[in-house]
């Protein structure tokens, strides 16, 4: 199911489930102005198409005493495709590494790293990060505060492009 295959009642769906991924079917349906059995079709078709993903609670960190938060941008000696895929699954294996992304550019990849505390993270990166085969050098930034943590998409955009396609 390619997005522009998505109509504009599965589009809805998926902005009201990325708002709250909590609320019942009945309420979904209800939202989106269908009956509650098809409503349900549709949300099992999208997720079996791939565009939900899972269920999350969004925690907060800091009040859970993950004080530290780390942008870790990393440079690696080779890029060939087996080096990459195994960094790739190198930070999988990290439990301090949350998002793990490959870029291009001067740097290969940018990691986003928690901790309880500066120590932890210095440890983390000494002998974890920095150690790692085939890591040539690791540049870190310190996260001061939260400007804005908004997952998912904009689908107010997605309707303003998809309105001026038709």
């Amino acid at each position: 199911m390619a997005h522009s295959k998505l109509d504009p009642i599965d589009r809805m769906i998926l902005a009201e489930l990325q708002a709250d991924g909590r609320m019942t079917n009945v309420e979904l349906a209800k939202r989106v102005g269908i009956s509650a059995p098809p409503c349900l079709r549709r949300v099992r078709t999208l997720e079996e198409a791939g565009y939900i993903k899972g269920y999350h609670a969004d925690v907060d960190s800091r009040a859970l005493g993950f004080e530290v938060q780390v942008f870790a941008m990393v440079g690696l000696v080779s890029q060939a495709e087996a080096d990459l895929s195994r960094f790739e699954q190198r930070c999988r294996d990290w439990p301090l590494v949350r998002e793990c992304h490959m870029l291009n550019g001067e740097v290969d990849f940018i990691l986003k790293c928690v901790a309880p505390d500066l120590s932890t993270f210095q440890s983390f990166l000494t002998e974890q990060l920095t150690a790692a085969e085939n890591v040539a050098s690791v540049k870190t930034s310190l996260v001061i505060r939260d400007a804005k943590d908004e997952p998912g998409v904009p689908f107010d955009v997605l309707e303003a492009r998809m309105t001026a396609q038709a």
